[in-house]
C-alpha cells in the first residue's frame, strides 16, 4: 500500500478511528451518586454498541484508508471499498447518536423500571469520533483542502556539480534528462571517438557537393520530458483511447511525462507502463 497516496481527509479518518478505539474502553453508562469504586461496563460490555458503533466505525476507517492506498481500488457489487467505508461511517454515527439518546435501551420499557442511566464518557467520545469520521468521509471528494496529500511530495534535489554522478534508479527527478529529441552531448574524445559528435548528413550517391538535398523530418523540439507529481489520485488511461484505466497515479510519487497531446500528457510509471493523463490540473513539476 502506498502511504503517499493518502490524503488529509484520510488522516482525519485515521485519527477519528484511534479516538473511537480509545473510547471503546471507557464507561458506557454514567449514574448520579455512584461512587468511583463502582466498576461500570465499557462499550465492549454492550453487544449492540460494539457491533453498530465500535466495529462499524473501525471497519469504515479501514475500508476508506485501504481503498485510497491501493493502486487500483477493488469493487464489490459495483461500488468501490471507499464508498462502502463511507456508508459504514454514516451508519456508525447514526447508531452512536441513537445510543446516546437511549442509553438503557429496552430496559426503560419495563414497567416499574427506573431509567436513571446517562451516557458515559466512552459513549460520548464514540459519538464525536463517528460524527467526525462520517463528515470527513463524505466531504473529502468535495473539498479540495481534504484531497491534498497527507505526506507532501519531496522536491527535486539541486543540480549535481560538474563531473559528479547523480544517484541512479528510475524515478529520481533530480537526474539531468536529455531534451526530447535532442542528440547526446559531445565528449572530450577526438573525432571518431565515443564522445565525438555525429558526422553531418551523407551525400547521396552521385550527388554533387553543394547541390540542395531533400530535408529529413526533425522531431518536434518544443517539448522536453519532465518529472511531475499529482495532487490527488488520478487514473492513467491507455494510449489507444480505452475508457478503462491501466493504472492510478498516486500523490507523493514522481512520474515522467514523455509526450504532450494538447492539454493531456503521456506519462510513464515506475514499472514502465505508459498511458495518457487526461486531468493535468494542479500537477507539481519537478
Amino acid at each position: 500500500m502506498n502511504i503517499r497516496s493518502l490524503t488529509r481527509g484520510d488522516g482525519v479518518v485515521i485519527g477519528a478511528a484511534v479516538l473511537l478505539f480509545i473510547a471503546s474502553f471507557l464507561d458506557l453508562y454514567s449514574f448520579d451518586g455512584v461512587p468511583d469504586s463502582v466498576d461500570l461496563p465499557s462499550l465492549w460490555g454492550s453487544g449492540p454498541v460494539v457491533l453498530s458503533v465500535v466495529l462499524a466505525g473501525l471497519i469504515a476507517a479501514a475500508l476508506i484508508v485501504i481503498s485510497r492506498g491501493l493502486p487500483q481500488t477493488p469493487k464489490v457489487a459495483g461500488l468501490d471499498l471507499g464508498q462502502f467505508g463511507t456508508a459504514f461511517a454514516v451508519f456508525a454515527a447514526w447508531s452512536a447518536l441513537g445510543n446516546v439518546f437511549d442509553v438503557a435501551g429496552g430496559a426503560d420499557n419495563i414497567e416499574g423500571a427506573r431509567d436513571s442511566a446517562d451516557p458515559g464518557t466512552g459513549l460520548i467520545l464514540a459519538l464525536i469520533a463517528t460524527l467526525i469520521m462520517a463528515a470527513v468521509a463524505v466531504a473529502t471528494p468535495l473539498v479540495g483542502a481534504l484531497q491534498a496529500p497527507l505526506v507532501p511530495a519531496g522536491h527535486p534535489q539541486a543540480p549535481q556539480p560538474y563531473g559528479a554522478q547523480p544517484p541512479g534508479g528510475y524515478g529520481y527527478p533530480g537526474a539531468p534528462q536529455q531534451p526530447y529529441g535532442a542528440q547526446p552531448q559531445a565528449g572530450p574524445a577526438g573525432p571518431g571517438g565515443p564522445g565525438a559528435p555525429a558526422a553531418g548528413p551523407q551525400q547521396p550517391y552521385g550527388a554533387q557537393p553543394g547541390q540542395p538535398q531533400p530535408q529529413t523530418a526533425q522531431p518536434a523540439g518544443d517539448f522536453s520530458p519532465f518529472w511531475f507529481a499529482v495532487p490527488a489520485p488520478r487514473p492513467l488511461f491507455a494510449e489507444d483511447g480505452s475508457p478503462t484505466p491501466i493504472a492510478e497515479l498516486a500523490p507523493g510519487t514522481w512520474y515522467l511525462a514523455v509526450e504532450q497531446r494538447g492539454a493531456q500528457l503521456v506519462a510513464q510509471t515506475q514499472d514502465g507502463r505508459r498511458g495518457v493523463l487526461q486531468d493535468t490540473s494542479g500537477i507539481q513539476r519537478g
